[in-house]
């Protein structure tokens, strides 16, 4: 009884410290979560549209500047599995039994490996500007090499400011000024060391190895051109996961349609969502 009690209160904890919130009045569960530099607020401009037909769960990595920074343990938060273990707790917690989950960027991959690990959880996996791995390898081409992410590193650790200066704009690619205002504001609030460790994380993962073993159907979605991720992901992606997959090509630009291009990623939302069994 007394370790119920304890494992209660743990669960409500981390609703808490990872603000989670649910939204909506649908009875199926669609879950948002938010990438690198980001959060939860990222999905404010595509949230709206979801709210009548579902319960919307979103929710903050814990690298995320709206968390309280004290709460990154910089021993646990090594690998993606612990923010998998993260939102599998909240998903728990909330007594969510089977979801469509929404993932942009690392958390693409964070929803992969959940669907890996529980897939009677998921219906259906979507994929926003996805990568199973950042770094170029002998016939995988993932848009950067070690020396780049090293001079991105090196420039993020010099000075954080000037960094995300310089990057936000590249991210979003589209002339949509207040997608980078929005975009910087949300890097700003990370405080830099994690942004940095964060970084590190993401780009020495590696997940090729296991996207055969998704048995959940997915969709990915990718803009026209990506600076962080090539074209040739999305289809190594539809190639490699071991679920039914199929490709979004959105006719935009940037890293995140979400801010920059919200009409259109609504569209095949709503195209992908409609076409799951219900």
């Amino acid at each position: 009884m007394g370790g119920n009690s304890n494992s209660a209160k743990a669960a409500s904890r981390l609703l808490d410290i990872l603000n989670v919130r649910v939204v909506g009045g649908g009875d199926r569960v669609l879950v948002l979560s938010h990438g690198f530099g980001t959060d939860q607020s990222a999905w404010n401009r595509v949230l709206p549209f979801f709210q009548r037909d579902f319960r919307v769960v979103l929710y903050d990595l814990v690298c995320a500047g709206s968390v309280n920074p004290d709460h990154f343990d910089f021993r646990r938060y090594t690998t993606l599995d612990a923010y998998v273990d993260d939102l599998l707790a909240i998903l728990d917690a909330l007594h969510v039994d089977r979801c469509f989950f929404v993932g942009h960027s690392v958390s693409a991959m964070i929803g992969i490996l959940a669907a890996i690990r529980r897939p009677d959880l998921f219906l259906k996996l979507i994929l926003i500007g996805a990568s199973p791995r950042f770094l170029n390898d002998r016939d995988y081409h993932g848009g950067f090499e070690k020396g780049e992410v090293e001079k991105v590193c090196a420039a993020m650790e010099a000075n954080y400011e000037a960094w995300v200066r310089g990057f936000a704009p590249l991210a979003v690619g589209a002339d949509v000024p207040a997608a980078v205002r929005e975009f910087s504001r949300t890097l700003f609030n990370m405080r830099p060391d994690i942004s940095l460790f964060v970084s590190r994380t993401v780009f020495n993962s590696d997940l090729r190895g296991v996207l055969g073993l998704v048995r959940v159907p997915c969709v990915v979605v990718q803009t026209a051109k990506d600076v962080s991720v090539p074209a040739s992901v999305a289809a190594y992606l539809k190639a490699h996961l071991g679920g039914r997959t199929t490709v979004e090509i959105l006719p935009v630009e940037g890293h995140l349609p979400h801010l920059s291009a919200p009409g259109a990623l609504v569209q095949v939302l709503r195209r992908a969502l409609a076409c799951s069994n219900r």
